[in-house]
This record gives structure tokens, sequence and C-alpha cells, in this order.
């Protein structure tokens, strides 16, 4: 069956570093495009950035543009977010997505002093 598997969240300060995750198994990962939403407490699921299926287009919300990239290996049916310069209302719990329907359970990332 279709997994995936979000890791690498945690507690950073301001303007640290994180990267994320998000390990793909029981489809073909290639072939589909991936996404990272976030979902802060209290707060709507927002997308935060795609990836096209090959990696060679990204789009990415206005709020994270310039601080995060995502990226993907095919070869590991793996996909990431480098997350830079972060800041304290980027604390949500992070999941990636395939498909309409396909998600990750979640990785907690809270930015704090």
């Amino acid at each position: 069956q279709v997994q995936l598997v979000e890791s690498g969240g945690g507690l950073v300060q301001p303007g640290g570093s994180l990267r994320l995750s998000c390990a793909a198994s029981g489809f073909t990962f290639s072939t589909y495009a991936m996404s990272w939403y976030r979902q802060a407490p209290g707060k709507e699921r927002e997308l935060v950035a795609v990836i096209s299926s090959a990696g060679g287009s990204t789009k990415y919300a206005d709020s994270v543009k310039g601080r995060f990239t995502i990226s993907r290996d095919n070869a590991k049916n793996t996909v990431y977010l480098q997350m830079n310069s972060l800041k304290p209302e980027d604390t949500a719990v992070y999941y990636c997505k395939a498909r309409a329907d396909w998600w990750g359970q979640g990785t907690q990332v809270t930015v704090s002093s």
C-alpha cells in the first residue's frame, strides 16, 4: 500500500535550519508531483511547496520563497524540504502529499528560542 513517511522535524531556534525528508513507497514515485503542506495550531492546512515528477519545476508559497527549497531524489523515492532562516511562524506540523489523497503522518517543526 501507499506509504509516505516524514522525518527530520524538531525544535530549532529562529534563524536556524532543518531538512525534512519524506520517504515514499507503494507507488511509482517518479511519475508523481510531490508537495509539502503545513498546519499550524488553529489554522487550516496550507501548501508550502510543490515539485514536478522529474524535479524540473517547483513552486512555493509566498511566505517561504527564498528560504525553503523543495527537491527530490527519484532513485531513493524521497522528497526533501530544506528550510533555512526559520521563523516562529513556521511552527507547524509538516506533511508530504502525493496525488490528491495520499498523505504522510506529519512531522512537527517548532521554531522557538
